[in-house]
């Protein structure tokens, strides 16, 4: 195994692919050469990326009342959740929140809303407040308002968002088990908008949904094709009221191998370690920097808290790495 893993990691960093094959084999890592994967991830990290720690801050800045039904969401109307449910924060709340994510020390802010898209009100509204947020700060932003047209992506490029995030969540094999009410090739079009108008695309998922490993090289795999520039991975954090909050929560250690094996599947991607972290990964966070991610969302999610950013930029300086 041990050959197996540095032919596959040298073929990596001399900037050929894997071929699906090749990435299934390393699902059969254990632990006697899991460290080797470890390294090999961190090489091919450090090759393509650098010491450069992409952090991101988020505002939930509409929460609950959506019509979606995925399966894993407290904000979906369909489950009997306790998650806040609010409409559109103020343009002040937005602006000052990423006033507060600034002085903080992240490098980038991302305002999300609810929804399965933002009626015309709340889109001039969020126009209105990326423009503020962006004369008044040196902040990258990003925006997840669900799906969008070609001239909705266009005036908020237009505004001054960078980067946009429309995950797709899993494989497409597994996606109608996760979500009814809309298609797979519904986000993909999203997805041909954003990259047709020259925005950065944020599209990433969810591990630990009942998906097999092999799905998830799968999924791996579309993102590939997609040319996808930040990958976050959320891990499952299951939330009472929706249906997979029965879910076994994954072990650290599949966790981190998952991400070394996005690594080598995607060595110039930004791989970000987004929710479900502090949950499931409790004291191997940082090893999950040393295992090809070289990006995470701070100071908490939409629904649910996380670390400061305080914590993790201590995190990110006692490895080694920068965050700015």
């Amino acid at each position: 195994m041990q050959e197996i893993i540095t032919a596959l990691g040298r073929k990596v960093v001399e900037g050929r692919q894997l071929d699906m094959d090749e990435a299934l084999s390393l699902l059969k890592v254990e632990k006697p050469d899991f460290m080797d994967l470890v390294a090999w991830a961190n090489r091919i990290r450090l090759h393509f990326k650098g010491d450069m720690v992409d952090t991101c801050s988020l505002l939930n800045a509409k929460s609950g009342r959506c019509s979606e039904d995925c399966a894993f969401c407290a904000q979906s109307g369909h489950y009997p959740t306790k998650a806040e449910t609010y409409p559109l924060v103020s343009i002040e709340e937005m602006v000052n929140t990423a006033k507060k994510a600034e002085k903080e020390g992240v490098s980038r802010f991302c305002l999300i809303t609810s929804g399965r898209k933002p009626d015309k009100e709340e889109f001039n509204k969020i126009l209105s407040a990326v423009r503020k947020i962006r004369k008044e700060t040196g902040l990258n932003l990003d925006c997840s308002l669900g799906s969008l047209t070609q001239k909705q992506v266009n005036l908020l490029k237009e505004a001054g968002v960078t980067r946009y995030n429309h995950n797709l969540e899993c494989a497409e094999s597994y996606y109608n088990k996760i979500v009814t009410t809309h298609k797979y090739s519904d986000r993909l079009t999203t997805i041909e908008y954003l990259q047709k108008a020259g925005l950065s695309v944020c599209c990433g998922g969810i591990i630990g949904m009942g998906e097999t490993p092999e799905q998830r090289i799968e999924f791996g795999f579309k993102l590939r094709e997609l040319e996808i520039d930040c990958v976050p991975i959320n891990i499952l954090n299951p939330r009472p009221g929706t249906p997979l909050e029965k879910n076994d929560p994954l072990l650290p250690l599949e966790i981190i191998k998952t991400i070394a094996i996005y690594r080598f599947i995607l060595p110039q991607s930004t791989i970000k370690v987004a929710g479900g972290r502090e949950v499931n990964l409790r004291d191997f966070q940082s090893l999950a920097f040393l295992s090809g991610a070289n990006g995470l969302i701070t100071g908490g999610y939409l629904t649910t808290t996380g670390r400061t950013p305080e914590m993790d930029r201590h995190m990110i300086k006692d490895l080694g790495l920068t965050d700015n």
